[in-house]
């Protein structure tokens, strides 16, 4: 077992940054919960693998793809710690006991498929399926990173959505990410550009997905729906269409704007951010007419 105290609260000072926009005019948040990239000494000394490697599971740079929202009036929350370190698209508590010296609360989630396959709250593997850690980590860890980084995390996006919710009557959330290329297989899937993941109709209106996948086609980007990612625990838990609180969740093909094994950017990325701009003007004024003849019917 890895000796040593818990670190998360001053390792990740802030844990996290709200980018606002200089008026709220679009009742859209923006959320880039896997592009943290700051990686502790401590944290690289416990892991069996090196920094680029550890970044295989990071939304790298998804950050700045979207920073124009904040330009068009979208306040943006971006992670500074990385998903290697702490997943917030989890439960709280999704933990694998294998992980871990001590015990777990009982209320622990130790059963979910994501804690199976090594992707929990606590990772235990980076997105290549590589094992994080040398040893089994202290359980207070676990806690301290959860108390002191999960917890404030969702506080922060609750808080977003509620003050979106109290100004325009209703809240789009995009949860922002990227996807390696060879997650979409050799088949016809693997010329994805962009996944739309929406908890298969559950966590939207359809309006808002069916506007999101027409202004990114109009693009020439191809696009599919809930296959291979149909949205996490942020899309499925803040998505309530039947309250007014829509939520999305982006994914796109690393392929378009980096270098998948040495991450760096390519000519690609302009361009890309450049259309991300454009199809989040497009579907905010689409949502706004649609917006108004929903309230109209009513």
């Amino acid at each position: 077992m890895i000796e040593r105290p818990a670190h998360p609260p001053s390792d990740f000072e802030p844990p996290f940054a709200v980018d606002e926009p200089a008026s709220h005019a679009v009742p859209f948040v923006f959320n880039t919960p896997h592009s943290g990239a700051i990686y502790p000494d401590h944290f690289l000394a416990a892991s069996r693998l090196d920094a680029l490697t550890l970044r295989r599971s990071e939304d790298a740079y998804v950050d700045r793809l979207f920073a124009p929202v904040v330009g068009l009036g979208a306040p943006l929350m971006r992670a500074n710690f990385p998903r290697a370190y702490l997943d917030v698209n989890r439960e709280p508590y999704e933990l694998d006991p294998r992980m871990f010296v001590g015990r777990l609360p009982s209320f622990s989630n130790t059963r979910s498929m994501r804690v199976a396959g090594g992707l929990g709250t606590v990772p235990r593997i980076v997105a290549d399926g590589q094992e994080i850690y040398r040893e089994r980590l202290p359980v207070e860890d676990a806690l301290a990173r959860i108390e002191h980084l999960y917890k404030p995390y969702h506080r922060m996006l609750r808080s977003l959505i509620q003050r979106t919710v109290k100004s325009f009557g209703n809240v789009v959330l995009i949860d922002c990410h990227s996807m390696p290329s060879s997650s979409l297989g050799r088949d016809e899937d693997a010329k994805t550009e962009i996944v739309l993941g929406d908890r298969f109709g559950t966590a939207c209106a359809p309006a808002l997905i069916d506007g999101i996948e027409h202004r990114f086609r109009e693009h020439g980007l191809r696009v599919v729906r809930n296959k291979p990612y149909a949205g996490g625990f942020i899309t499925e838990h803040y998505g309530e269409p039947n309250s007014s609180r829509h939520a999305l969740q982006i994914e796109i093909n690393r392929a378009l704007y980096m270098n998948e094994r040495t991450l760096a950017l390519t000519g690609g990325f302009e361009d890309l951010v450049e259309c991300l701009t454009r199809v989040v003007v497009a579907v905010a004024a689409d949502w706004s007419d649609w917006s108004s003849r929903r309230i109209a019917a009513e």
